[in-house]
Parts: structure tokens; C-alpha cells; sequence
């Protein structure tokens, strides 16, 4: 057996495609370790959405390359894929003598091939195309979730999101595939599936029929058994009144929204190309709030957007508090390339100012998530039990809050809890079972 050595950067999709990529080399002699100095294939699976984890990448190929350099005698293969790879291309073989392999995110299921290619030379390939499906198994990481793609790409050219050039233009996966993926997912015994999609609420516009995403939504929630459904990102005006409905309604999809705001100031979300203003997406998160009980709205914001005043900043801060958001994923402005913004130098605000913004932004998201989690004192709330630690065992609700139990019982990782919710911080909740 040769040994695998894989370092995944980024989003839960790049988690997805690495279970894909070990559970498919698998089939070809190939075993993970987590030993570097033993591997004779080294893949590092790449982010691009922050310049942080570019260089995180170029690191690790720096590192690997001294090992191939100290062990010629072995003939050891370094190969890199992800969003990277779409974004920088060729000029990856030129900047890293070393490495002999760039395929792209579209490319996963050519990998054994391309594999073989790479014996007498170093290559790069990254075609466009529909996603590919084959029968390999998925070696997924133990845990009671599975990360399940039912789409890939993006159509939205947001200025300041480099997504479109390296994931491509948006494409969904088969529903009969998606179906019988999660039944698979069941049957190996994970308690939970999340739905993973840059933008899950275009799912199927581009499938014969046009299934949409309330729909698979609706098929999914049909499947037998005790398990929990989530799904991500949510784009704002693509959330429509039958996925509210879909979610409702259900037995198995989670009550929890992640819908991407980015800014609360109209004239930053227009800078931002964002298809809606303060107004609409407030009527949105208004709209979810009144159909689904103990819905969790969750977001995401930038600070120091290019021409992004202070005041206007301030008005992301405002509109935290007005919309009741109740936890939200933030970052400093990141210059990427290809995108609209990156043209805006004229317009950059200086790092210190973004560092400033962002702490403030960070300390608002604290305020807002410790209030969020108030509400639940006294409440009984199911959890499912995903990990122990020291003795502790902790556990999501169905709208996603984080719970330690402290009755000092013993329970079964994957088992379903009702939980009395005592006391809680800014990050979690403490409770004991009822």
C-alpha cells in the first residue's frame, strides 16, 4: 500500500471532496496517514476565499518540497487541488518546481488517471465540466454528520467573492444521486446530513425539469429514520416561500438559516453586487421568523469593505442588533483576484482601520450570540449527542447551539437527548437531561 497524506484548507465542500479523494484513492493502494515523513503522495486541498489561506498552501507545499528533496531515493508525488488550483493554474507548476500535479475541483474523479500520468511529468489540468459521479466509496471522517454536495459554483459575481472563477458557474447533482447518497449515509449510521452548495437555494436550475430546492428538500425529509437535515449557504432573495414552507413542515430538516448579509448598508451591498438591499433581506429573515418556532438566523459580514465609510460600517453593527441575527461568521476585507473590488485600490481602507472594524464587529457578534442563547434558559431542547470531552458530553439542538450536559450520566455518541437548558455562556449552553 502507498501512503496518502492530505491537508484540507477552506470550506466544508473541501472537507466533502477530500472524503471523496481518500475514499476513491483507496481503491488504488493507497491509505491515509498522518505521518508526513512516510507519505509518497502529498495533496493539499485548497482555499482561495482569503489570501490567509493561500499562504497556508504555499507553506505547506514549501515544506513538502524539502521533504521530496531530502528522500530522493524515494519517488515521492506532490500534488495540489481545490480553488487554488482553478484560480492560479499553470503559473502553480512554474512558482513550485517541485510539485507535479494542479487539477481543479472539477477534475476529483480523474485523479487515479491523472496519477499514472505524473510517473514522466508534471501536468495541470482543469477542465469545465458537468459534475461527474461514479460508484467509489466515500471515506468520511467519524462523526454523528456527513457532508453531503448536492451543488457546486456560483452565478452571483459578488465584487468581492472569488467563488465564480474557481468553483465555475453554479451545477447540481442528479436528485436520484443526492437520494441515494444520503440513504448510503444512513444505512453507515451518521445521525445528521448537511447539504452543501454555495448557493443551495439554486439547486436544480440548471438539471432537465428543474428540480428545486424545496423539493429534494421535501424528498430527503421522506427518508426513514432518526436523523437531522441541515443545509448551506442560503442566498438571500433566493429563499422562497416553499422552502419556508418545506422546513416547517418537516420531521427532519433543522431549524436554522445561514443567509449571508455581508453589510448593512444599502450602498455597500450595491459596491458588494448583493441583489437586495437592508429592507428586503429584513423582510426575509421577518418572514422566517413567523412561520418557523426557535429558528437560529445565522450570517456572515465583511469589515472594511473598499469606500466603506465608518458610518456606514456602523450600520452593520445596527442591523445585527435590529434583525436579531443570532450568530454570525465575519472577516476583514481580503483583496482576491479576477474579482471587481480588487480593482477599487483607490478605495482600500488601510489594515489598521479593517482590524479596528472587525474587532468591533466581533464584539457585537459575542453580544448577539450571548442573548441569542438567554432566550433558552428553563427550556427543554432535543440534542444529539456528537462528542465527550474530559468526562463532558456535549451536543447540538436542532437549531444549532452548542450543549455541555452536566448531570454526569454516561450516553452514546449519536444518541438524542432532552435537554433542560440551566445556564449558558457566550458559546454555549450547560444543562442536564429530562
Amino acid at each position: 500500500m502507498k501512503k496518502l497524506f492530505i491537508d484540507t484548507l477552506g470550506c466544508q465542500m473541501n472537507k466533502s471532496d477530500t472524503e471523496r479523494i481518500v475514499g476513491m484513492l483507496s481503491h488504488f493502494d493507497y491509505i491515509r496517514t498522518q505521518d508526513e515523513y512516510e507519505a509518497d503522495l502529498f495533496i493539499v486541498n485548497t482555499c482561495a476565499i482569503r489570501q490567509l489561506s493561500v499562504d497556508k498552501a504555499y507553506s505547506r507545499l514549501g515544506y513538502w518540497g524539502k521533504i521530496k528533496r531530502e528522500n530522493k531515493e524515494r519517488d515521492i508525488k506532490i500534488a495540489i487541488c481545490g480553488c487554488v488550483s482553478n484560480l492560479e493554474k499553470e503559473q502553480l507548476l512554474k512558482k513550485f518546481p517541485y510539485l507535479d500535479l494542479v487539477f481543479g475541483t472539477r477534475n476529483i474523479f480523474e485523479l487515479p488517471n491523472l496519477l499514472k500520468q505524473i510517473e514522466d511529468k508534471r501536468i495541470c489540468v482543469l477542465d469545465d465540466k458537468p459534475i461527474m459521479e461514479n460508484d467509489y466509496k466515500i471515506t468520511r471522517e467519524k462523526s454523528v454528520n456527513a457532508w453531503l454536495p448536492i451543488m457546486e459554483g456560483c452565478n452571483n459575481f459578488c465584487s468581492y467573492c472569488v467563488v465564480p472563477f474557481t468553483r465555475g458557474r453554479e451545477r447540481s447533482r442528479d436528485i436520484n444521486s443526492i437520494l441515494t447518497e444520503a440513504k448510503n449515509i444512513l444505512k453507515e449510521g451518521f445521525k445528521e446530513i448537511t447539504l452543501l452548495g454555495q448557493n443551495v437555494d439554486s439547486y436544480g436550475k440548471n438539471l432537465e425539469g428543474k428540480p428545486n430546492f424545496a423539493q429534494l428538500l421535501k424528498a430527503l425529509d421522506e427518508l426513514e429514520g432518526e436523523f437531522r437535515i441541515r443545509f448551506t449557504s442560503s442566498y438571500p432573495t433566493d429563499i422562497t416561500d416553499e422552502v419556508i414552507e418545506v422546513v416547517k413542515n418537516s420531521r427532519h430538516i433543522c431549524e436554522c438559516f445561514h443567509i449571508p448579509m455581508q453589510s448593512g448598508n444599502d450602498r455597500v451591498l450595491k459596491a458588494m453586487n448583493r441583489r437586495y438591499n437592508v429592507e428586503q433581506y429584513r423582510e426575509i429573515v421577518t418572514k422566517i421568523r413567523n412561520n418557523i418556532k426557535d429558528v437560529t438566523i445565522t450570517s456572515d459580514f465583511i469589515a472594511g469593505f473598499p469606500s466603506e465609510t465608518y458610518e456606514e460600517f456602523l450600520d452593520t453593527i445596527k442591523a445585527i442588533d435590529e434583525l436579531g441575527l443570532d450568530y454570525s461568521n465575519t472577516a476583514a476585507y481580503s483583496v482576491r483576484p479576477l474579482t471587481k473590488a480588487s480593482k477599487m485600490v483607490d478605495d482600500f481602507i488601510e489594515e489598521d482601520e479593517k482590524k479596528r472594524r472587525l474587532a468591533i464587529l466581533n464584539d457585537k457578534v459575542k453580544v448577539a450570540h450571548l442573548k441569542s442563547n438567554e432566550k433558552y434558559i428553563g427550556r427543554t431542547l432535543e440534542v444529539l449527542i456528537d462528542d465527550v470531552k474530559d468526562g463532558v458530553y456535549q451536543g447540538r439542538t436542532r437549531n444549532n447551539k452548542v450543549v455541555h450536559l452536566e448531570d454526569n450520566k454516561e450516553y452514546r455518541i449519536g444518541e438524542f437527548v432532552n435537554v433542560e437548558i440551566k445556564r449558558v455562556t457566550t458559546w454555549c449552553m450547560f444543562g442536564i437531561s429530562v
